[in-house]
């Protein structure tokens, strides 16, 4: 598919942020299903995806599709309530928008989230899993397309994509307030339907821990622009073939929760990139 996405585009969104917008923003914080929650912040500045423009509005239940901006104590942070997928056939790029606009933004660090299902045998509905690697089956890679040399390299090394001081802020976090914080691979399928059983078991075979239809592209485009990304999967379900079904409405239901420890975990690292 043919890239509708551009420089000028994400530009213009820029100014438009810009023109609501005048301080500098140290993180931004992309919210996957059920977990708009997590977007509290001092004096809050809320502009929806719809006013912005380009900007591409999801369809998908549990994703407000808001920018909420703000301080959470003396760091300056984005929060992106929710997500243009790439299953809702729009293309690659319009998936990973605000990850481009991020980057134009200034916004050197990103926290990605997402409800992910459970493939690894200790991992339970609400647990919470900090993304190490990652294996792609979406089928495509939002660097496809027109190269424009202003967002980084066209060959991207993945090498160390999530990043370690990220982790170790996390962990540590998470032991001081004694919450259990799982790490593992994330393995993206392009959706919108759930895996077959037997994916999943191909899946385990290849070392993925759990499994979801996000977060990849977003991760890649980071990594291209050269920010420190660091990625969370919210435990939902188990995957196919390991519980009786799968629908959507169980995932919302998974996120709230697991809501409160997943922000103590956001903040305390978002806490440690002020402290740099």
């Amino acid at each position: 598919m043919q890239t509708t996405v551009n420089p000028d585009l994400i530009t213009r969104a820029v100014n438009f942020i810009r023109s609501r917008v005048d301080f500098p923003i140290q993180a931004a914080v992309v919210l996957g299903s059920g977990l708009s929650e997590l977007a509290k912040v001092d004096n809050p500045i809320e502009i929806p995806y719809a006013e912005i423009a380009g900007y591409p509005v999801s369809t998908i239940p549990g994703h407000k599709g808001s920018l909420i901006l703000g301080f959470q104590k003396d760091i300056s942070v984005a929060y992106f309530l929710g997500r243009k997928h790439y299953y809702e056939g729009e293309g690659i790029d319009k998936a990973v928008f605000s990850v481009r606009l991020i980057a134009a933004l200034g916004i050197k660090n990103i926290i990605l989230t997402n409800a992910a299902g459970g493939i690894r045998e200790d991992l339970s509905p609400g647990d919470i899993m900090m993304i190490t690697d990652h294996l792609n089956f979406m089928g495509t890679n939002p660097l496809i397309g027109a190269h424009h040399s202003q967002w980084g390299e066209r060959f991207v090394d993945l090498s160390n994509l999530y990043n370690q001081q990220f982790l170790e802020y996390a962990m540590a976090g998470a032991q001081e307030k004694t919450i259990i914080l799982h790490k593992g691979i994330y393995a993206a399928m392009s959706g919108p339907s759930y895996e077959t059983p037997a994916e999943i078991r191909m899946l385990k075979m290849l070392g993925a821990d759990a499994v979801g239809m996000s977060t990849v592209p977003e991760a890649i485009v980071a990594a291209q622009h050269g920010m420190r990304v660091a990625a969370f999967s919210l435990i939902s379900n188990k995957a196919a073939g390991l519980q009786a079904s799968l629908n959507h409405a169980e995932v919302m239901e998974a996120a709230q929760t697991a809501l409160p420890r997943l922000k103590t975990i956001i903040d305390s690292l978002l806490s440690r990139i002020d402290a740099e």
